[in-house]
């Protein structure tokens, strides 16, 4: 059937003027879809902003100051209002506070651009707000999983879980961005049909694989991090794994790109273990700054243990490093232990040291598992591979949903 469908993305995880940022990841996709011949219009409901909100916090300022409407790299993008509340209290209720804030912008947009499927970033609340919509329209449902629904939401209470069970039953297809995330939902609604799940992981960005250098033996090693400074990623973990590697490397560096909550924390532990002319916290970058970093790196560690994919392993990887992850995490999809980098068992730190020494120690070994990295990432996770996936998906539910109207 037709490769050039009219689809509506509903995702509150997407870039605007205001969060450049935001969703990216999604915004790709979006963009590798319009590439492969579909047309696409985006709802990305932002909270509503109580009148003193904005004068108290930059982030409330920020969906203040966001317009109704913008084109984001060619790709129409409404940005309306819905009433979220503060700390996700009645969580399970947030669906259908989206849906009344939107549901107007769904019908102007249909007068001029009937949709033929609907596609929804997480299940609540943007997924259950597009169960309604795909109800009230009667068109089919994809509803994508990254993380938070299944390590986070189904377990704040049954409420929740139960929204996200019903959103699951109504989706035609389900895809999940990891293995992992598959079994947790096995294990979590062990009643749902596997046929109406499959795993569809997350892409890189042509920006990340457009360059590439030739790394050359060189006196100060360089070690990297791109990350939420938040406990679960373990960048504790490196730091402690570090005072262990600076006996043998005094020289070596390892840059911290990212902020969050744990930043003090971490900032004192290097303190503490003697390690201030070694580590050096770079704060949040533009992309650019991302990726030149990452070309002038040697090894990417992030032995994140609570990590449902993990986009920026694949970005380190178009650039050549090798990475050293956690098993039984995202990374696990696309990296093989021993091949385009490490995975160790999470919260190991000797492990984790170990494997870094072995790869700061050898030269041809970074080399290699940094091009297996390189042409892996460019023979399977490039967006227009993961289009090509989803446009399979979205034609094979448009060809059932044809033969039921036929029988």
């Amino acid at each position: 059937m037709s490769s050039n469908m009219n689809i509506l993305v509903i995702s509150h995880m997407y870039p605007s003027s205001q969060k450049p940022v935001n969703g990216v990841f999604v915004h790709e996709q979006v963009k590798a879809i319009v590439k492969k011949g579909h047309n696409v219009r985006v709802i990305s409901p932002i909270p509503y902003v109580p009148f003193f909100l904005d004068k108290i916090s930059m982030k409330w300022k920020k969906y203040k100051l966001t317009k109704p409407q913008e084109i984001v790299e060619g790709i129409p993008v409404y940005y309306p209002t819905y009433i979220a509340i503060p700390r996700n209290l009645n969580f399970q209720t947030s669906g259908v506070r989206m849906y009344s804030g939107f549901k107007q912008v769904v019908e102007k947009i249909y007068k001029e651009f009937e949709f033929d499927l609907i596609h929804s970033h997480v299940a609540l609340p943007d997924g259950y707000a597009a169960m309604m919509v795909a109800e009230k329209y009667a068109k089919p449902l994809v509803v994508t999983i990254h993380g938070q629904d299944f390590q986070q939401t189904i377990h704040k209470n049954n409420k929740c879980k139960n929204a996200i069970e019903k959103v699951l039953q109504a989706a035609d297809k389900t895809t999940l961005v990891s293995g992992k995330l598959n079994r947790i939902r096995k294990n979590a609604f062990p009643v749902l049909q596997d046929d109406n799940f499959s795993v569809i992981n997350n892409g890189v960005s042509d920006f990340f694989i457009e360059e590439s250098v030739e790394r050359k033996l060189k006196t100060e090693i360089t070690l990297l991090s791109v990350s939420n400074l938040i406990e679960t990623k373990g960048i504790d973990l490196n730091i402690k794994a570090l005072s262990k590697i600076v006996k043998h490397y005094p020289k070596i560096r390892y840059n911290i790109i990212g902020d969050g909550p744990q930043k003090p924390e971490l900032v004192s532990l290097a303190k503490n273990l003697n390690l201030e002319n070694n580590i050096f916290f770079l704060g949040t970058q533009s992309r650019q700054d991302v990726k030149k970093n990452m070309l002038e790196a040697d090894v990417f560690i992030l032995p994140s243990w609570n990590e449902a994919f993990g986009v920026v392993y694949i970005e380190a990887m178009a650039t050549g490093l090798p990475v050293i992850g956690c098993k039984g995490e995202g990374i696990e999809d696309i990296v093989e232990d021993g091949k385009e980098g490490y995975l160790i068992d999470p919260k190991n730190v000797s492990e984790l040291s170990e494997k870094i020494l072995f790869l700061v120690s050898d030269l041809n070994i970074r080399q290699k598992l940094g091009e297996n990295a390189r042409n892996k990432v460019k023979a399977s996770f490039t967006w227009s591979h993961k289009a090509m996936e989803l446009t399979e998906l979205y034609n094979n539910i448009h060809e059932e949903k044809s033969l039921e109207r036929d029988l």
